[in-house]
């Protein structure tokens, strides 16, 4: 089982005379600074100069500086920006800026796990990653509560990498529910299955599968939509608050009778050793092979799915349902 820790197991005396830098100040990254800074750590921002990002971290009343600059500043360097740059962005503007004893620290572990990033042997890398959006993870920092997040050490130069990953996760409120050990290897495999074949991927095309199928046999698309697309997130919130026993609980017996019979002709032995196909991949380092190849072309694989299925009848018929929703925020809809 999992080893956790709480607020009451960590102590933040390692983290109090360290400078922060947060690369990235975006989705994660503003909950980060703004969780740290509250919880009365020395918080800086890396970003491009200009950019969108650095005006709303200064709005936000921080100090901004161009990520080689925040680099060199700063005792512990935190690298949120997107997997697909991180390699780029850490060899011209970091790694020229670290100095013994610094740590760096991932809420991802791709670039690390497959060797894209290999730092050096005189500083600790660690992992703290919130397992939410950022902006639930600020949120919740504000309402005296947090969202849980896992740690990971990958190296262990100071001997006290783990203590600076659990003082981290708890001073962006993470302690107050929960931190969850895990190694980057797990943290990375498991990610990259859990999207490509459950949340993102398995989802996405299940949802269309179940559209084009009641599509193709003579119903209404927008009917077609709210039967397999819109009412998907009743289930998912019931999940999510219940688990699968309770969600089951709290639909009607025809549709649990439903659930647990005919749901495994949808999800055979097929899918199954697919799924385990899909995980080899992943693990192998296929997978990231293939994605690291597709950014150096310029994406002409990811372009051109995007703007396929992009253009798939169940977007057209969603876009125009959802206008009737008011209560979605959503300014595209």
């Amino acid at each position: 089982m999992a080893e956790i820790f709480y607020d009451k197991d960590i102590s933040m005396d390692t983290l109090k005379d360290k400078k922060v830098a947060i690369i990235g100040y975006g989705n994660q990254g503003h909950a980060h600074a703004q969780n740290l800074r509250d919880s009365g750590i020395d918080v800086i921002v890396g970003e491009v100069k200009g950019s969108k990002s650095w005006i709303i971290a200064e709005k936000n009343g921080f100090k901004v500086y161009a990520t080689d600059e925040a680099s060199k500043k700063a005792d512990v360097i935190t690298v949120l920006i997107p997997d697909d740059v991180q390699k780029d962005v850490f060899y011209e503007y970091i790694e020229p800026n670290l100095e013994e004893g610094n740590i760096l620290c991932f809420a991802h572990g791709f670039n690390i796990h497959f060797n894209q990033i290999i730092p050096g042997d005189n500083i600790d890398v660690v992992m703290v990653a919130p397992k939410g959006p950022g902006s639930i993870v600020r949120r919740m920092y504000k309402e005296n509560s947090g969202v849980p997040a896992i740690i990971a050490v990958y190296q262990d130069y100071s001997k006290k990498a783990k203590q600076h990953a659990l003082a981290y996760a708890r001073a962006i409120g993470a302690g107050r529910v929960g931190i969850i050990t895990t190694t980057f290897k797990e943290e990375t495999e498991t990610d990259l299955f859990g999207e490509q074949a459950v949340l993102c991927g398995g989802t996405t095309e299940l949802i269309r599968a179940g559209f084009d199928t009641l599509v193709g046999a003579g119903y209404q698309p927008e009917i077609a939509y709210f039967e397999v697309c819109n009412e998907l997130k009743l289930i998912v919130d019931l999940i999510y608050e219940r688990g699968i026993t309770g969600m089951r609980e709290a639909i009607s017996d025809t549709a649990e009778y439903g659930d647990m019979l005919i749901g495994k002709k949808v999800i055979t032995s097929d899918t199954r050793k697919n799924m385990k196909k899909i995980l080899e991949d992943i693990q192998s380092g296929e997978f990231a092979k293939d994605w690291i190849l597709e950014n150096r072309a310029g994406r002409p694989v990811y372009n051109s799915i995007k703007n396929k299925e992009k253009n798939h009848l169940i977007e057209e018929v969603g876009k125009k349902l959802r206008k009737m929703m008011s209560w979605i925020k959503d300014e595209d809809k």
